[in-house]
């Protein structure tokens, strides 16, 4: 994969997240893609693995909440072509709520035959925690 090509696919994964969570984003992953979010509350798997548990992951996120917007988006390269660090603001609301959230988020995503590979998402657990009026949760999860 050629870096211009990496930082494509990224990027077409990125105009998709701004209008998400949507099913068409697991097109853009590998049929054995690993999908991980190290910073999940405890409890929640931090990886899944597959296409295909990734794109019903995707049609659970859209029953609660919606994306409009991914802001600051910028991609650098690497010294590895293959792989592409994403950095960028994601704007959205609560389904249930309608309250609306923003958090930043780190994407280091693996492209292979124009395809993700691996895609491995660092984000703040308390901005989730706070849209969902869950930090009570949250704090008692991490207490344990």
């Amino acid at each position: 994969m050629t870096v211009a090509g990496a930082h494509q696919i990224v990027g077409q994964l990125l105009s998709l997240v701004a209008h998400g969570p949507c099913e068409e984003m697991a097109d853009l992953f590998a049929e054995d893609a690993v999908f991980e979010m190290p910073y999940l509350p405890p409890g929640v798997p931090a990886q899944e693995p597959g296409r295909e548990t990734f794109r019903a992951h995707l049609r659970e996120g859209a029953l609660v909440q919606r994306f409009d917007a991914v802001t600051d988006a910028r991609i650098h390269q690497t010294a590895d072509p293959e792989v592409v660090i994403a950095e960028y603001r994601l704007h959205g609301t609560v389904t249930a709520t309608g309250r609306r959230f923003a958090s930043d988020l780190v994407m280091v995503a693996r492209v292979r035959d124009g395809l993700i590979v691996s895609h491995r998402s660092y984000a703040n657990p308390l901005d989730a925690a706070v849209a969902f009026g869950a930090v009570g949760d949250l704090l008692t999860a991490l207490a344990g």
